[in-house]
């Protein structure tokens, strides 16, 4: 492990964060983690991980927490959860960008963001456009290594019931058994895969714009 790596991670709640969390603390690459929640997770505790409660709405007040090896950014919401379109790109699109800002001022080396499959500025479905539009926005900004997941349908137990993934997750391990060639790329992904690649890819020195399609996260995770 180098001593000087230091990691920041927004959305560390949530399904892949909280993945997340776990996996770079289990492969010791950073000694220190910092944590940005809105509210502080409850029951969780490690030597190496500091939770940071912030308002995400005036991220711009704490440079200092920008100041870290990489930054991780796993934030998102849904449209219900959100309750209007604003309040979803504020989430999906404000704080990610402004994140990355930050990440830039601080001198950060790598930005790691998840966003998802079907991800298209000009789409006609407003998520996959907010999604198109952070990654298009980022890409605009020169970060010395930007990195973007985009995964397919994710797996794994979420803190909060949302009935449409609950059913795509319970419907993927029957499809995922039909969806070999050009289907392929459709195939539903676990969670923990999602946060192994983001934690191997955050490894290397590789400098420059990266995107990995849902296929390639899972080839990844499955190197070591």
């Amino acid at each position: 492990m180098n001593n000087k790596k230091t990691a920041l991670v927004l959305g560390a709640s949530g399904l892949v964060g909280n993945e997340l969390v776990k996996t770079l603390i289990q492969r010791n690459h950073y000694y220190k983690i910092h944590l940005l929640v809105r509210r502080p997770i409850e029951n969780f505790e490690s030597t190496i991980c500091e939770q940071r409660t912030v308002d995400f709405d005036q991220l711009e007040a704490y440079p200092e927490l920008f100041q870290v090896t990489d930054v991780f950014c796993c934030l998102g919401t849904t449209i219900k959860k959100a309750k209007s379109k604003e309040a979803f790109r504020k989430v999906d699109y404000d704080y990610p960008l402004e994140a990355a800002k930050l990440a830039i001022k601080g001198d950060a080396e790598k930005f790691l963001i998840v966003s998802a499959m079907g991800a298209d500025s000009n789409s006609r479905f407003f998520y996959n456009r907010v999604k198109g539009d952070v990654e298009k926005s980022l890409k605009t900004i020169h970060l010395p290594s930007l990195h973007i997941f985009r995964p397919s349908l994710l797996l794994g137990e979420r803190k909060e019931f949302r009935f449409g993934e609950k059913l795509g997750a319970k419907a993927s391990g029957l499809l995922n058994i039909i969806m070999i060639g050009p289907m392929r790329p459709y195939k539903a992904i676990e969670a923990k895969k999602v946060a192994k690649a983001m934690a191997i890819v955050a490894e290397s020195d590789a400098n420059g714009v990266f995107t990995y399609s849902s296929q390639e996260i899972e080839r990844i995770a499955n190197q070591k």
